[in-house]
């Protein structure tokens, strides 16, 4: 009996993550789900293996803590088999000026949205690299196209992201690994209420007079960009809602 191919999501407690593990284990493949808030990955298992009737592990641990990666990850005994690795927790902290910003909230996305990333990202690379297959999909964002004001470190963070994909796919090119990078603009899911450390009013105005794009959008993306034939790599693809020309141009409409 042939087993399904293999996937680990990083960040699946909510939004795109959460999304995406749903659109995968529709279309057959085994998954590894991570992320810090153990209930909600036991519950999203349960969930996922009752109605695809695929194979979940939930591997609960804080992406921004290296040992915590080595000793989850040296633990979960199919880590060899991972196929395709998406890359997804990230998260922004704060919207101020520079010279005002918390450098609590700086650490926090510098550990998570980089070198949370290159923790997993080294950890299971190497085995890809020796079965020769693989596909890593890195999720960025507008705001490592367009620096805006007081975003900052965050933006800083995710063309980060922009130049560890595009080294990842030079270095993992002669072993026939695919990378690609996703980067969405306005996307309505818990990042706004991250960012205001728990405002849901001032949440809930980012995403007024348009209509953002959701979660499902991005797990589409991110399922067209992996059934692409083996001779095809998506570098890169940048979604926007219609409403939104860039990172400064929204076509708001408010009352």
């Amino acid at each position: 009996m042939t087993m399904a191919r293999l996937a680990l999501i990083t960040g699946t407690t909510s939004g795109i993550g959460k999304a995406t593990a749903y659109k995968m284990a529709e279309s057959g493949f085994d998954l590894a789900i991570t992320g810090r808030r153990k209930e909600r990955l036991d519950e999203l298992k349960h969930e996922l293996e009752q109605k695809f009737k695929v194979k979940v592990t939930s591997l609960c641990f804080d992406i921004r803590d290296k040992q915590d990666v080595d000793d989850v990850l040296g633990k979960f005994e199919r880590l060899n088999e991972i196929e395709i690795l998406i890359n997804n927790a990230g998260l922004s902290a704060g919207l101020s000026p520079i010279q005002e910003c918390d450098i609590d909230d700086w650490d926090r996305m510098v550990d998570t949205n980089i070198k949370g990333l290159l923790y997993i990202s080294r950890k299971i690379i190497p085995f890809m690299v020796t079965n020769k297959k693989g596909h890593i999909v890195n999720i960025g964002s507008i705001a490592g196209r367009n620096v805006y004001a007081n975003g900052n470190v965050y933006c800083a963070t995710k063309y980060a992201v922009e130049a560890i994909t595009q080294g990842m796919r030079a270095d993992l090119l002669p072993h026939g690994i695919k990378v690609s990078q996703i980067a969405p603009g306005a996307v309505e899911t818990e990042f706004s209420i991250v960012r205001f450390h728990g405002d849901e009013n001032k949440a809930n105005a980012v995403y007024k007079g348009f209509e953002p794009l959701i979660a499902d959008d991005i797990a589409d993306a991110i399922i067209y960009v992996l059934s692409r034939p083996k001779h095809v790599n998506i570098n890169d693809m940048l979604i926007m809602p219609t409403a939104q020309a860039s990172a400064y141009y929204l076509n708001k409409k408010l009352d």
